[in-house]
């Protein structure tokens, strides 16, 4: 039998899929607009003429960007109209994302909160450059920009994200503990509990997309984020479970209904105190919390 001969465009962009896709997710904080990037690079990519491409990874990741940034303005005017708050889309990670203390503080859906405050053009360039390392000359090329208007341009994306981003980064361990008082006090609907584990100023987000029921805007104060999870507990007439699982590299919990996925939840640790909630129930967000999603850096 006569094996087919190599392809190697497709060879080259299988091995670069999946540092395409978390450039592309990272970049959008959706898992369908990210593969819908892949598959515009891919109609490009074999379209190129191999044989004048120096750095085949680094033109791959220039083109992901390219489309990357045309879909991110797209998506602006969807979030617009998007009915409450907008989380970006929970991945499953393997237990190896999470012991990459880099790649999990640059995926945490805290972080990947603050990115969504960043201008199409200042998310693209931090991304590349404070994430993924990648050259301002090879950022400008990306961009149709010279070097120093992309050096300016990270400037500014990097001191608007360091005034938002977490203080510290917590190790896995104390964000377990954090979720293991937090679990418990969710399946007991113990209201001293939750305030025990949750900061002054804790803020809640959750995201239901008009699908699902959930507050429209953020809800901030202990007590009232305390209150808000006891009272809906109360109202549901299901038995309610929450799963530890690693979600974008960081520790979070699965919620259940009567053993039904109903929502994901992130947390954002600081202080050994919860400071962040973040509640996806949106069922279209949810696709990707069953099975592990490849991410890498590099």
């Amino acid at each position: 039998m006569n094996t087919p001969p190599a392809d190697p465009a497709t060879d080259t962009f299988v091995a670069h899929r999946n540092l395409l896709f978390t450039v592309a997710y990272e970049m959008l904080g959706s898992a369908a607009d990210a593969e819908d990037v892949l598959q515009e690079t891919w109609l490009r990519w074999v379209k190129v003429d191999l044989a004048r491409v120096n750095d085949q990874r680094a033109y791959l990741v220039r083109i992901t960007t390219r489309q990357a940034l045309n879909r991110l303005r797209t998506m602006q005017r969807r979030k617009e109209a998007y009915v409450g708050s907008w989380l970006p889309e929970p991945l499953l990670t393997a237990p190896d994302v999470a012991d990459d203390v880099e790649l999990a503080e640059n995926m945490s859906m805290a972080l990947m909160l603050v990115l969504e405050t960043l201008a199409p053009t200042e998310r693209a360039v931090f991304v590349l450059r404070e994430v993924f390392d990648v050259s301002y000359d090879e950022i400008a090329a990306a961009l149709d920009k010279s070097p120093s208007a992309v050096r300016q341009i990270a400037y500014r994306a990097r001191q608007h994200v360091d005034a938002r981003r977490p203080r510290q980064v917590v190790p896995a361990s104390l964000t377990r503990a954090a979720l293991d008082s937090l679990r418990h006090a969710i399946e007991t609907g113990d209201l001293r509990g939750l305030l025990d584990v949750l900061a002054p100023d804790v803020v809640l987000v959750a995201d239901g997309g008009g699908i699902k029921q959930a507050a429209l805007r953020p809800v901030i104060g202990a007590d009232k984020v305390a209150r808000m999870f006891v009272t809906g507990i109360a109202k549901v007439d299901s038995i309610l479970t929450a799963e530890p699982t690693v979600v974008n590299g960081n520790p979070s919990l699965v919620l259940r209904l009567d053993g039904q996925l109903d929502g994901v939840l992130a947390v954002r640790v600081e202080d050994g105190g919860i400071t962040g909630l973040y509640y996806v129930r949106n069922p279209e967000k949810l696709t990707r919390v069953e099975s592990a999603t490849p991410l890498t850096l590099r």
